[in-house]
């Protein structure tokens, strides 16, 4: 056990070290799928998105008419919202495809570490509903929250910041997407989870931050979904655990 310290180091180092665990033999079959729904999304996303841009920026800012001297200006602010929303896109989309085979990986990840199964014992067929279940909720929970933001993009003077507010809460939810597999398989749901990261808030957003900046780097970013998956399970066992059964004998006291 280790001690539960609030830092986004200790969240980053473990997504580096989720990188290590891929190439464990017992392991390696359960990365392969992840791996190819990463790369297929990320293909067709990222093709999608290039032939689109230009469209919307001469809809919405053309390149004749009145506005034509400002398209200079907001050219980096269309650019940055497009990306991150076309990145937490893909996100939500290679996690939601993704979903039952991550849930594998990470109790595969949990068994090597400890040997034991997690609580809730998975095959593939079980647990296909209730891991689209959870992604589900989890996305109902960023559109709610994430929705209401974008309109932040067309505040003038807030329009500013609009990215980096963006970028903290898409951040925030990377650490959520990723931890919910092995907690999940420990049958601790998503609101209970949220809780759980939110009092190691820092840590939470380290983890995530490594995640968005390992996804913006060429190759990297096709092995990030299996990474972090190994990467929280780590964190799971040596942190999250411990720290969950020493609250609840508190609680039981």
């Amino acid at each position: 056990m280790k001690k539960d310290s609030n830092n986004p180091v200790i969240g980053f180092n473990y997504l580096l070290r989720g990188f290590g665990l891929l190439n464990k033999p017992g392991l390696r079959p359960f990365v392969v799928i992840p791996l190819l729904v990463n790369i297929v999304v990320f293909s067709l996303m990222l093709w999608f998105g290039i032939d689109q841009f230009e469209g919307l920026m001469d809809h919405y800012v053309p390149q004749e008419g009145w506005l034509s001297w400002f398209r200079w200006l907001l050219w980096p602010l269309f650019a940055i919202a497009f990306v991150l929303i076309l990145f937490f896109g893909f996100t939500l989309l290679a996690n939601l495809i993704g979903a039952p085979f991550n849930d594998l990986l990470a109790e595969r990840v949990e068994i090597h570490l400890t040997g034991i199964k997690p609580e809730q014992r998975l095959t593939l067929m079980k647990s296909i509903a209730p891991a689209i279940g959870s992604e589900v909720v989890k996305i109902t929970y960023f559109l709610t929250r994430g929705l209401p933001l974008l309109l932040l993009f067309l505040i003038p003077g807030i329009n500013i910041v609009a990215p980096f507010i963006w970028g903290a809460f898409s951040v925030w939810m990377l650490a959520n997407q990723y931890a919910e597999y092995p907690l999940g398989n420990n049958e601790i749901y998503f609101k209970q989870q949220r809780q759980l990261l939110k009092k190691r808030r820092f840590t939470s957003m380290g983890f995530g931050g490594g995640v968005m900046l390992m996804m913006l780097i060429p190759v990297i970013n096709f092995m990030i979904m299996p990474a972090a998956v190994a990467g929280a399970t780590l964190w799971w066992v040596e942190r999250l655990k411990p720290a969950l059964s020493a609250e609840n004998n508190l609680a039981e006291l």
